[in-house]
């Protein structure tokens, strides 16, 4: 499990799980796995790499001992998923200040944008070994 990322994503956003479906399509390398923030796992990793879970509500990547947040963990998860999408990595250059007011700005709006789910979602059983 060390050789492999882990997204931490927000279980009851519906744009968060179309992102997690996104990747796990687009995963081909089986480089990730996955655990809802709200989730045992979740909480416990937050804990681990010292992340307050009051601020950071929609997406985190661990890979290693390194967590990453916001834009950052954005890109770093498209840098694997191959081309076309790993081409995204190229905004890592954008300042991480442009960079994370654009996505706190789409996280603010994410539930109004795309709604909420009532729970979780529930992994069938062909990805269900990539969940946490």
């Amino acid at each position: 499990m060390d050789d492999k990322a882990i997204i931490l994503f927000d279980g009851v956003c519906r744009f968060c799980n179309g992102s997690v479906n996104f990747v796990l399509r687009h995963d081909r390398k089986d480089h990730f796995r996955f655990a809802p923030l709200q989730s045992e796992a979740g909480q416990a990793l937050l804990a681990q790499h010292g992340i307050d879970p009051s601020k950071t509500d929609s997406f985190v990547l661990i890979e290693g001992r390194r967590a990453s947040l916001k834009s950052a963990a954005a890109l770093h998860t498209a840098r694997h998923l191959g081309f076309p999408v790993s081409l995204l990595w190229a905004f890592i250059i954008v300042p991480a200040f442009i960079r994370n007011a654009v996505y706190d700005w789409i996280a603010r709006n994410r539930y109004r944008w795309f709604g909420k789910m009532d729970a979780c979602m529930v992994p069938d059983e062909r990805v269900r070994r990539k969940f946490l």
